[in-house]
């Protein structure tokens, strides 16, 4: 046997420094079986006694062998050493990532008995049309919390099950075999055909092997046609009616029993509420009315009696049902149309505390799920915020991994494939755990981006969109590199949230040159649009900002002023190429090329430099700045005058400034800015001129204009547009949350 000071060395590193040729042997053996405990200890699977901690720190069975080297002091340190090591062991797993870091990758592969039952027979495939609406719409909503019971322990299990087991013949499970055409009963092939329609299928009624395969794609888990929301369900539907908003009088309690089918016979009447239920200094808490029906009717329950088991989980369901019961019309947008929708444009986030997933570590779970809702953000007045202080009570959407029964919820997930999600109008989002889900860099297994931001989607208020590219489609399509909403998406949130709408303090297009492997010259050049610290990059090309943006001042424009600049103007001539930034009473010339402000040009002059010594006869500050190509003049606009600076003379020219109204007149009396501007820019993409003020735009009228409609005179302004209709979604975002609100 070795000492335990050796014992100990070769369960730490498995490098005993001996030179005995047996002991050496013994504890290389004894290395490997150490080794395997600590893998067990780490993966949960081993649990080590005290008495066996005991007995190897003694040397286990048998004294020490002679030379080897001893010492009275290893017992009470192997037991303290092995205490700490077995405490940090077991306290590991304790935190939110305990399954991430103990997993050993075996939750991705695919097991037979973890498959969702595919649709293969015509009553499978019956149940996938009830299922997601295509024969009725379900009532989705309704259905969130529908059945979940209170756990009480009121059902032990028999003293002998054997009674109760018998011998079955082995069955193929889940097995893929060749579907041939089959016919469906007369009430659902109308269904059928619906689906198949929607699918791109040839419309034929029959379930054949195309249409099997459309039905066990994996997809969402909430029906492709829902009822519309707060709808009354009528008699003898499914399900039961939901509850009356309507608080009954102190001190009594429904008596009205629970069935699963339409009533029949008065309504009894309410009995008093047990004492036991509520503390008499509390308020008394709001209980449905007595259309709630929950199953058999019970008798009065009077004070001091002693309810059952059975009647107390009816009370508390009762309770619950009142709480996770859709909400009322106060959340809805518009209550004559009844367009369900958040009242509020800031909503709180959280992943559950018991729902991370076991595949991804928690840190990309957040910003995968921060991304997903950043992208509703940047085309919307909404904003996110990830919240993991606030109550419960206080969090507006709630997140959650779980597996087949999950997370209090009244849906059971499939196992891997087909059903990868569900979510609640206004509500909670659960993924499947069984699934395969991935970060969005992965080209595997199914991107937890894209799921939760169709998911969002549906929380939000959206539908399912039977149209390729949406992000809304109710099958998983894995998408490109990149992956955004396209302009139905965009229009169908905006629809419920409105558009976003707002000022800037200056608008430009940014002109830069750019060299090819030849060394060729080309001009580039982006629209940017700045607000306060804040630019956003507008892509004309595909009517929307860049994903991602807006973007701190002072992180994409280095040495400007970190906010609320006055004015931009690029003076782009044959011999000159100038890019400058006004604020107050000084400019500041910018470098295209290495892409940062100057401090001091090729010529000598510093910068930043008073606007009178670089345009004389122009006193800042200034409104805004425009520069002309066609002659070379420079307007500053200040309150509600113009002034022109020629570039190729540097002066100020005579007779001005000019009252801007008599420079640029109205195409229509009285549609003007008059004065005090935000912003004027020449747009390339639009080849056309733009006066902003508030959220508001007029346009230049300019040659092309005039060979259209000759009665429109030279540099008047056309009609007031808000800015929103010509340049979309330009959001804040999550910005202010993150980095504050300026």
């Amino acid at each position: 046997m070795v000492s335990p000071a050796l014992r100990w060395s070769t369960i730490l590193n498995c490098r005993p420094r001996v030179t005995h040729v047996g002991i050496r042997q013994e504890a290389e053996r004894g290395c490997e079986g150490q080794r395997q405990k600590l893998s067990e200890i780490r993966q949960g699977g081993l649990t080590l006694s005290w008495s066996y901690l005991l007995m190897r720190s003694r040397g286990g069975r048998g004294s020490s062998p002679r030379g080897a080297v001893t010492d009275s002091r290893w017992p009470a340190r192997a037991v303290i050493g092995c205490s700490l090591c077995i405490y940090l062991t077991l306290l590991a797993p304790s935190g939110s990532e305990k399954v991430y870091h103990s997993r050993d990758h075996s939750d991705i592969r695919e097991r037979i008995w973890m498959r969702a039952r595919p649709v293969l027979t015509s009553e499978s495939a019956q149940e996938y049309l009830v299922k997601y609406g295509w024969t009725k719409p379900v009532r989705w909503e309704l259905l969130a919390f529908r059945g979940v019971t209170v756990p009480l322990n009121d059902d032990p299990p028999p003293p002998d099950i054997s009674e109760l087991l018998s011998e079955g013949r082995y069955a193929r499970r889940h097995i893929q075999e060749e579907v041939r055409p089959q016919e469906m009963k007369p009430q659902y092939v109308n269904a059928l055909r619906s689906f198949q329609k929607a699918n791109g299928l040839p419309v034929t009624g029959i379930l054949d092997m195309a249409t099997t395969d459309a039905m066990n794609k994996p997809r969402c888990g909430v029906p492709d046609h829902k009822t519309p929301d707060n709808e009354p369900e009528p008699d003898g539907g499914e399900g039961r009616a939901p509850p009356s908003r309507t608080t009954p009088a102190p001190g009594t309690v429904s008596k009205a029993g629970p069935t699963h089918g339409p009533t029949t016979g008065p309504t009894p009447a309410p009995g008093p509420i047990p004492s036991a239920y509520f503390t008499p200094a509390a308020a008394p808490v709001p209980i449905p009315g007595p259309d709630l029906v929950l199953g058999p009717t019970p008798d009065v329950i009077t004070p001091g009696s002693a309810p059952g088991p059975a009647r107390a989980r009816r009370f508390l369901q009762l309770v619950l049902d009142a709480g996770r019961w859709p909400r009322g019309s106060a959340d809805f947008l518009d209550a004559a149309t009844l367009q369900l929708g958040f009242t509020k444009t800031r909503l709180k986030w959280r992943i559950l505390a018991e729902g991370y997933s076991s595949q991804l570590s928690v840190e990309d779970q957040r910003l995968i799920l921060r991304l997903a809702f950043r992208m509703w953000s940047e085309v919307t007045p909404l904003t996110f915020q990830e919240d993991l202080l606030a109550s419960g009570s206080h969090i507006d959407i709630k997140l959650g991994f779980g597996t087949k029964r999950h997370l209090g919820c009244s849906q059971v997930f499939d196992g891997t494939g087909r059903e990868y999600a569900h979510a609640w109008r206004l509500g909670n989002i659960h993924f499947d755990d069984d699934e395969h889900f991935v970060a969005p860099t992965s080209t595997e297994g199914i991107s937890l981006l894209k799921v939760a931001v169709h998911e969002i989607g549906h929380v939000l208020g959206l539908p399912h969109m039977q149209r390729a590219g949406s992000i809304m489609q109710p099958n998983y399509i894995p998408h490109a590199s990149t992956l955004e909403l396209d302009w139905e998406d965009r229009k169908a949130i905006q629809k419920i949230y409105g558009v976003c709408k707002g000022n800037f303090n200056t608008v430009f297009d940014w002109v830069r040159r750019e060299y090819n492997q030849l060394g060729e010259v080309t001009y580039r050049y982006n629209t940017y649009f700045f607000r306060k610290s804040w630019y956003w990059m507008y892509e004309n090309r595909k009517n929307r900002t860049r994903y991602g943006d807006p973007i701190p001042l002072s992180v994409g424009w280095r040495g400007i002023p970190p906010s609320n600049l006055d004015a931009f103007v690029h003076i782009w001539t044959w011999n000159k190429d100038t890019t400058l930034f006004f604020k107050g009473t000084q400019y500041w010339r910018y470098d295209n090329d290495n892409d940062r402000v100057y401090t001091e040009d090729w010529k000598g002059n510093r910068y930043p430099k008073l606007i009178t010594q670089g345009f004389p006869g122009i006193e800042g500050p200034i409104d805004t700045v425009f520069f002309n190509k066609r002659d070379h003049i420079i307007y500053f606009f200040k309150g509600y005058n113009v002034t022109a600076f020629n570039t190729d003379q540097n002066a100020r020219l005579d007779g001005w400034p000019k009252r801007i109204v008599d420079v640029f007149p109205p195409v229509v009396p009285g549609d003007h800015p008059l004065g005090n501007l935000d912003s004027v820019y020449f747009s390339y993409s639009l080849s056309a001129v733009f006066m902003f003020k508030d959220a508001e735009f007029w346009r230049v009228v300019g040659e092309r204009d005039r060979e259209r409609n000759s009665s429109l005179p030279l540099n008047s302004l056309l009609p007031a547009r808000s800015i929103h209709q010509q340049w979309f979604d330009i959001c804040d975002g999550d910005a202010p949350l993150v980095f504050g609100s300026e």
